[in-house]
């Protein structure tokens, strides 16, 4: 699980790097929701995907 991330945060998924950059929603426990500019809301297990966080240019 990945502790560093918190509701607010941009984010890339280097596995699916055509869903643009996202802003996490809300975590609870190793589930993320997600909102990607491409693609738009994904619920995703931080178990299964290593999300890389980017700072706010």
């Amino acid at each position: 699980m990945q502790y560093d991330l918190e509701p607010g945060n941009f984010v890339i998924n280097p596995s699916e790097e055509n869903w643009g950059i996202g802003q996490i929603q809300s975590i609870i426990k190793n589930i993320a929701t997600v909102n990607f500019q491409n693609c738009g809301k994904k619920v995703l297990n931080l178990d299964n995907v290593v999300l890389k966080k980017i700072h706010n240019e």
